[in-house]
């Protein structure tokens, strides 16, 4: 990134699935940058529940309002898909203070990685402390679709239901 060139930025994650947490680091990324990319990876760590390419179409029919965002698909090391995508800033959300550690583990490493990318944390709003993709897959079955849009994009809930169907509740 330089003053004459488009600020562009990239935030990796899997968004399996997207929630509004990163929905809210997506538009207020969206406002500090020309260009955002959002790099659809693989956590190695995790069984995924959709496929990549379903991740993508969540994750562009959330992002639909978003002019400046492009999605793409990567693999290997966030910050080597940085560079690949000409950026020089790389995006993290970071949800509660125990989120710091690791995140700053990761920075430190990239930096040594590749100086030349800078590491961008932006905190999520206090309303989306709490969530997160895991969170999502437990209270999936247990959660009427109402009690979903609290947590992610309603355009997301009819894949979240094709996975995982309600079940209904057999009280006395």
């Amino acid at each position: 990134m330089n003053a004459t060139g488009p600020r562009i930025a990239v935030y990796t994650g899997s968004f399996d699935p997207i929630t509004l947490g990163h929905l809210s680091v997506i538009e207020r990324s969206c406002r500090l940058v020309d260009t955002l990319i959002l790099g659809v990876g693989i956590n190695v760590e995790k069984t995924p529940m959709f496929s990549r390419e379903e991740r993508v179409e969540m994750v562009e029919r959330a992002t639909r309002h978003c002019p400046n965002v492009e999605v793409r698909t990567f693999s290997g090391l966030a910050v080597a898909f940085v560079r690949e995508c000409g950026a020089h800033v790389m995006i993290r959300g970071v949800r509660p203070l125990t989120d710091i550690a690791g995140e700053f583990t990761m920075m430190m490493a990239n930096r040594q990685l590749d100086p030349g990318v800078e590491t961008v944390f932006l905190m999520a709003d206090e309303e989306f402390t709490h969530v997160s993709s895991s969170l999502i897959k437990q209270i999936l079955p247990l959660s009427t679709d109402d009690k979903l849009a609290r947590f992610v994009p309603e355009s997301v809930i009819p894949a979240l239901r094709a996975k995982v169907p309600l079940q209904v509740s057999q009280a006395p």
